[in-house]
C-alpha cells in the first residue's frame, strides 16, 4: 500500500446504472483536483454543494460534492466526496478524468486502511467494517457494529493493559537483576495471569456461536428415509423447495435454503436418507449427508411416530455439535404430544404437515446458540481466534515458568510473545502481508 502522499478515488457505489452514485477522493490534493472540474471556486466543510462538473468547457453532469478537511474525515486526510448520476457514461468520464488530473484509482479497502494508520480504527474495527457491509441478518449487523464501536476492542485493550504492567514489573526486575531484587510478589502476577486467562477463555468460548452468526447457522436435517426431512424444510421456509414423495429415498442429494428467526441467520441443510444404499447415486448422497453433519453446528435428528424414541442420553455426545431430537407425523397420533420442557435428553414433537410444534423447533434453534448470541462481545473471525490461541498458550507457559521458579528473563520472553501476539489483533503489532490479507477482501471504494 502507498504511503498518504498521494489521492486516492475510487466509487465506494456498486457498478452498474443506478438513480445516483457516490465517487470519493482521498489525499492531499483531493480538494484541489475536484474544485478544478467544478462551477464554483470553493467548498465549505462538511457542507453539501451543488454544482456542475466540467470537462473543457462541456458539462458532464450536475452534482453534489462534500468537503471533510482533515483531521476530520474517514482517512484523518482530506476528503471528497460526490454524488453524481448513476449513467455508466457519467461514472466512467468523472473518475477518469480526476484521474488524468492527478488522482489514482485505490486499491481493496485503502481508504479503511488510511483510517487504521491514522489512529481513527484499530484493525478489529476495520475488519468489522467489512462484516458490517456483508451483514444479510440483524444478528450479524449487531455482531458487526457491537465491533465497529468498539466494545471489542475496549475488551481487548483491557487484556493489553493487564500484560503490559506484568512485563513491565518483569522487564524492572531485569534492569535490577545484579541487585537480586523482586518488584513484584510472585503470587500477585500467578493471580493476574490466571485473570487473564479467564477472561481470554471466554472469549474463545465464544467463537462458535460468533463464528455461527457472521457466516449463518449451518444445520443439518438427518435421519431415515421417509420421516419427512424435505417436508420439514419446506414448512420451516413456507415454500416448496424440496420434493416430497412417499417413495423412499427421493432425496439424493443435499439442498441448502437461508432461514432468518429472531433475526438469526440459519443455513437449513436437507440431506438425503440414511439406510443401505441400492444404487451409486443413493450411495453419493448418503455420503453428501455424512458430510453436511460433519459440517454442520446443529444437527436435527428427524424421526417419525413409528420409529422407535431415541434413547435418554442421544443427544449428549460429544463432538461440540448441538443435537436436537424431534419426533415428526405427531398428528398421527391419537392425541399431540403436549408441550413440556425441553430437556437435553427430550424429544420434540412436531407435525411439519400441519405446522404443529414448529414454533417450538424454532425456538429451540435460537435457544441452541445460547444467550451469547445477545452477548455484546463475541469472538467471531478466525485469525482473532488463533491469535489468542497463541497468546493463552504463552501465557499458560509463563504461569507454569512462575510456578517453577523460573528466572524472571525467560517468563518475560513468554509474556513479550503473548502480547505480540495479542497486538497483531489490533494492529499494535502487524506487517505488510497480514494488512494485505484483511484489505484485499474489502471493495476498492472502502
Amino acid at each position: 500500500m502507498s504511503p498518504n502522499t498521494d489521492t486516492i478515488i475510487a466509487f465506494s457505489t456498486p457498478p452498474g446504472i443506478s438513480a445516483v452514485a457516490m465517487l470519493r477522493l482521498s489525499g492531499p490534493e483531493a480538494l484541489s483536483i475536484v474544485l478544478s472540474f467544478l462551477s464554483v471556486h470553493a467548498l465549505a466543510p462538511r457542507h453539501a454543494t451543488f454544482a456542475r462538473f466540467t470537462d473543457n468547457g462541456n458539462i458532464i453532469d450536475e452534482i453534489v460534492a462534500t468537503y471533510y478537511p482533515a483531521p476530520h474525515s474517514y482517512t484523518a486526510d482530506d476528503m471528497v466526496e460526490i454524488t453524481c448520476h448513476g449513467s455508466l457514461y457519467i461514472r466512467q468520464h468523472i473518475i477518469d478524468t480526476l484521474i488524468d488530473a492527478g488522482a489514482r484509482l485505490a486499491q481493496p479497502g485503502e481508504f479503511t486502511l488510511r483510517a487504521v494508520r491514522a489512529g481513527k480504527l484499530d484493525l478489529s474495527q476495520a475488519e468489522a467494517v467489512a462484516d458490517l457491509i456483508d451483514a444479510v441478518s440483524p444478528a450479524q449487523h449487531r455482531l458487526a457494529v457491537s465491533q465497529l464501536r468498539g466494545g471489542y476492542a475496549q475488551k481487548l485493550s483491557h487484556l493489553r493493559e493487564q500484560l503490559v504492567d506484568l512485563t513491565s514489573l518483569l522487564e524492572l526486575e531485569l534492569d535490577f537483576s545484579q541487585e537480586d531484587v523482586e518488584f513484584a510478589d510472585r503470587n500477585q502476577l500467578l493471580a493476574t495471569i490466571r485473570r487473564i486467562l479467564d477472561e481470554t477463555q471466554v472469549l474463545l468460548d465464544s467463537f462458535q456461536t460468533g463464528n455461527a452468526i457472521k457466516h449463518g447457522v449451518p444445520v443439518a436435517i438427518v435421519g431415515a428415509p421417509n420421516v419427512g426431512k424435505s417436508t420439514l424444510l419446506n414448512a420451516l421456509l413456507n415454500d416448496d423447495r424440496a420434493i416430497v414423495s412417499d417413495t423412499p429415498g427421493t432425496t439424493r442429494d443435499t439442498i441448502e435454503e437461508s432461514l432468518l428467526i429472531d433475526g438469526i441467520l440459519f443455513r437449513i441443510i436437507d440431506t438425503a436418507g440414511i439406510r443401505q444404499a441400492t444404487d451409486d447415486i443413493e450411495r453419493q448422497g448418503i455420503l453428501r449427508s455424512r458430510k453436511a453433519q460433519e459440517q454442520a453446528s446443529v444437527i436435527i435428528h428427524l424421526s417419525d411416530t413409528s420409529s422407535p424414541l431415541p434413547a435418554p442420553d442421544g443427544n449428549t455426545l460429544n463432538d461440540g455439535k448441538i443435537h436436537i431430537h424431534v419426533v415428526n407425523k405427531s398428528d398421527l397420533l391419537p392425541s399431540f404430544p403436549p408441550p413440556s420442557p425441553l430437556q437435553p435428553s427430550s424429544c420434540l414433537f412436531i407435525s411439519a404437515l400441519t405446522g404443529e410444534g414448529l414454533d417450538r423447533l424454532r425456538q429451540a434453534l435460537v435457544d441452541a446458540l445460547g444467550v451469547a448470541s445477545r452477548s455484546d462481545i463475541l469472538l467471531s473471525n478466525v485469525r482473532h481466534r488463533d491469535a489468542l490461541l497463541r497468546m493463552r498458550s504463552a501465557l499458560s507457559a509463563a504461569h507454569d515458568e512462575l510456578l517453577g521458579h523460573i528466572p524472571a528473563d525467560l517468563v518475560a520472553i513468554d509474556l513479550r510473545d503473548a502480547l505480540y501476539h495479542l497486538g497483531t489483533i489490533t494492529g499494535q503489532v502487524t506487517s505488510d502481508d497480514i494488512l494485505d490479507s484483511i484489505f484485499s477482501r474489502f471493495c476498492i471504494g472502502k
